[in-house]
């Protein structure tokens, strides 16, 4: 009789489980964005925004609704676009404003480069810097009027929260309507004058432009350290190109000297990866020490051709040497089983010692004990000599407080000036270093790895399938 009971009881359990329906995590926390292919619109799947992707249904919503539309425009490797998300999408009270008043529309800059040129075009027309993630206001007729990039979730650093602005847009959009609707249309004629006067002027290309192309060079560029601005600072390979072939073509001395002075510069600088080859994004001060660490393909694509080329016309190997780095990288990192290239490295990685956290350059960042752990203390010596590793590490520049006592790598001393700290050859001092380098790859590749945006982009492919045919 117990053991009926017993079976009665296990039976009615399983009945009840059978009737009871568990929640489908995708009906009740996923918006629109779930049934994407972009890696980057999946990043968003599960924020509490209502987003739409790009398309005629959101726009259909805006204009029955007559809500403006708040548009933007990231990628899946982009730190400040992690922050915003972090900090403002997945923000329960700045999502249900969003969610109110305005038709929200993400979009994969690398998935639709035409949309995100257009509109970055119109938030530079605003007066506004250029970049990602690109936060845009627009009519439910798609014109822009109100955009900027980047915005904390509430007022700091001198900057308008992110609360702010949609409060202050939303009660503009209701109470000055006419106002927003000419400024929208006043910058969209603006753009569309832009673009006549662009294509006018790409039909009258003489002698008289290369020459003022090659002074504007001249005037903005950085004697002490290369390149063409200060902070932060983009390696703009394509400007390299040109003045290669404007040296080439004209004979100018100066215009080759540019370039050496910045592939050099950028070739020593830690916005180059010293220990496992490629370049990150861009250096956030004016000497090419301290990265933004995510790495794209195309910049693999342009400044390894950059490094190409500069041999070709030099013949210095240490140009050959960067562009085989480079070119090593992405057969190794960035190529999918079936030949085509992926698309980024994230800036952001778990801490070894915090698994729980992401922060900016942990794959790439190291500590003095760790390097003396590691490679012996006669070996980390000359290793850190070469290298500008510090005690107390070696980043000046920590706003966040992301790097803590950490060091990057860059070249500090030259084999030659290494060999003669320690009296011995500077044959023998390259082969310690570059020992010391492997054992250090290992140890890093054991790391929480950045999330790889595993994308094949047919233009992006393109750029480096000619990169690699030119090698």
């Amino acid at each position: 009789m117990r053991i009926f009971f017993k079976l009665c009881f296990i039976f009615g359990v399983f009945i009840l489980l059978a009737g009871m329906t568990m929640p489908d995590k995708e009906e009740t926390q996923s918006n629109r964005l779930i049934k994407e292919k972009s890696p980057y619109l999946l990043q968003h799947a599960y924020n509490p925004v209502d987003w739409y992707p790009w398309g005629d249904e959101a726009f259909a919503r805006a204009k029955k609704e007559n809500k403006p539309v708040f548009l933007s425009i990231g990628y899946s490797t982009c730190h400040w676009c992690h922050v915003m998300a972090e900090e403002s999408f997945s923000n329960a009270e700045i999502a249900e404003i969003l969610n109110e008043h305005f038709v929200a529309i993400k979009v994969d800059r690398e998935e639709r480069p035409d949309i995100d040129s257009i509109y970055m075009k119109a938030v530079i027309a605003m007066g506004a810097n250029g970049g990602w993630p690109l936060t845009v206001f627009l009519t439910p007729d798609k014109k822009p009027f109100y955009g900027g990039t980047y915005f904390p979730p509430e007022d700091r650093w001198g900057m308008p929260g992110f609360k702010s602005v949609l409060l202050s847009i939303q009660r503009n959009w209701q109470e000055e309507r006419k106002k927003v609707l000419l400024s929208a249309d006043s910058i969209t004629q603006a753009l569309k004058a832009q673009s006549q006067l662009q294509a006018n002027l790409a039909s009258s290309l003489d002698k008289a432009v290369l020459k003022d192309a090659y002074e504007h060079f001249k005037n903005n560029f950085d004697i002490d350290y290369g390149g063409f601005s200060y902070a932060p600072k983009f390696p703009t390979p394509h400007n390299l190109y040109f003045l290669l072939r404007y040296s080439k073509h004209e004979n100018n001395l100066y215009s080759l000297e540019m370039v050496e002075k910045t592939l050099t510069a950028m070739g020593q600088g830690a916005i180059r990866d010293h220990l496992g080859g490629g370049f990150h994004r861009y250096s956030t001060d004016n000497k090419w020490l301290l990265p933004h660490f995510e790495k794209m393909l195309y910049d693999q694509a342009l400044i390894g051709r950059a490094y190409l080329e500069a041999y070709q016309l030099t013949k210095k190997q240490e140009y050959r040497e960067v562009a085989e780095e480079v070119l090593g990288f992405v057969l190794t990192q960035m190529t999918d089983r079936e030949g085509g290239f992926y698309t980024a490295y994230d800036a952001d990685s778990f801490d070894p010692q915090d698994k729980k956290h992401k922060k900016e350059g942990a794959f790439y960042i190291w500590g003095k004990n760790e390097i003396t752990n590691i490679l012996g203390k006669k070996e980390a010596e000359i290793f850190s000599y070469y290298f500008g590793i510090e005690d107390n590490g070696n980043i000046k520049q920590d706003p966040h407080g992301e790097f803590g006592k950490k060091n990057i790598i860059y070249l500090a001393r030259t084999f030659k000036e290494t060999g003669e700290k320690f009296n011995i050859d500077p044959v023998k001092a390259r082969k310690i270093i570059n020992r010391a380098k492997r054992k250090l790859l290992k140890v890093r590749n054991n790391r929480p790895r950045p999330h790889l945006d595993d994308k094949i982009l047919t233009d992006w492919n393109g750029l480096m399938i000619s990169t690699f045919s030119f090698a």
